[in-house]
């Protein structure tokens, strides 16, 4: 895949930010976007640690992988240069920070680094939102995100620890596309008028992370979205499109069969602004739009 942002020697240069001479990454909840991560920094010589509740994925390309609950993570944030925060909250808070907390205060690293969430920012009813825009949750998943991160400045404030927030658009890449739903015959064209979704495709993730990871700019919060916020039906209409399938039925918001998980999703409609990872870390998207995430997607199914 072709790079087309800055090689980070270069806007290292730009910066004047040293890279780091130790190059050992603690991806703590080792998941989709962190593996992305990994097979971006491994070519470049870098350790990637990773922890898992699952022993199913105790093997990952590139990562040392370490079962938690069950491993002591001391030694591992002793190790770090960059640490990278994954796992998803429960009522309670992030379930890393009470474990690590005390750690990373006697052994910050270089840069720390936690995914969040663009659902901070609530309903927006389609309008425009930034990093200056006050979060606002409207459902538990954006709520629990957001005391996540407020735990997280907190201790970063109290032991000036390089805090960096990343807030996710929704995630696809490889695996995680509308294709299969769409030859299996259960993708569906929802619409509620007015709703649209700003996303990103994994990679772009990836390459936003280890951009950051090159020139730390502790307290930063960037969103992470590419150019084109859509409605979900015109994503689903498109990929039938590619597949030369037909394209499904409308159904109206009101009348659709859906899980609580997924009408929660509909609950928020925002265009999210990704202007700061363009301004501040010199990125150009890999993929600007679905269209050419899809399209590079199928071409790799496709081989």
């Amino acid at each position: 895949m072709p790079n087309r942002y800055w090689p980070p020697t270069a806007r290292l240069k730009v910066l004047g930010v040293t890279e780091p001479a130790q190059k050992c990454l603690l991806s703590l909840g080792h998941g989709y976007s962190a593996r992305a991560l990994a097979q971006r920094l491994a070519p470049e010589g870098w350790q990637i640690v990773g922890t898992t509740r699952s022993e199913a994925k105790l093997s990952a390309p590139h990562a040392e992988m370490h079962l938690w609950p069950g491993t002591d993570l001391t030694p591992l944030i002793a190790r770090a240069s960059h640490i990278l925060l994954n796992a998803g909250p429960n009522v309670e808070g992030d379930p890393f920070l009470p474990q690590i907390g005390s750690n990373l205060a006697q052994n910050p690293p270089k840069w720390l680094g936690y995914l969040s969430t663009t659902g901070v920012y609530g309903d927006h009813a389609g309008a425009w939102v930034s990093e200056a825009t006050p979060v606002a949750p409207s459902t538990r998943r954006g709520a629990l995100r957001t005391k996540a991160e407020t735990a997280w400045q907190a201790l970063a404030a109290a032991h000036s620890l390089p805090l960096h927030i990343f807030r996710l658009a929704g995630i696809y890449g490889p695996g995680r596309g509308p294709f299969s739903k769409v030859r299996n015959g259960t993708a569906r064209r929802i619409i509620k008028p007015g709703q649209v979704f700003s996303r990103i495709h994994v990679d772009d993730i990836a390459q936003v992370l280890h951009a950051s990871m090159m020139a730390p700019d502790p307290g930063a919060i960037y969103n992470l979205c590419d150019d084109d916020p859509a409605p979900p039906q015109d994503v689903i209409a498109h990929a039938a499109s590619l597949l030369n399938m037909p394209v499904p039925p409308e159904i109206p918001f009101e009348q659709a069969d859906l899980s609580p998980m997924a009408r929660s999703f509909y609950a928020e409609s925002k265009r999210v602004s990704n202007e700061r990872i363009k301004r501040d870390l010199g990125i150009k998207l890999l993929y600007p739009s679905y269209r050419d995430g899809l399209a590079a997607l199928l071409a790799e199914e496709q081989g």
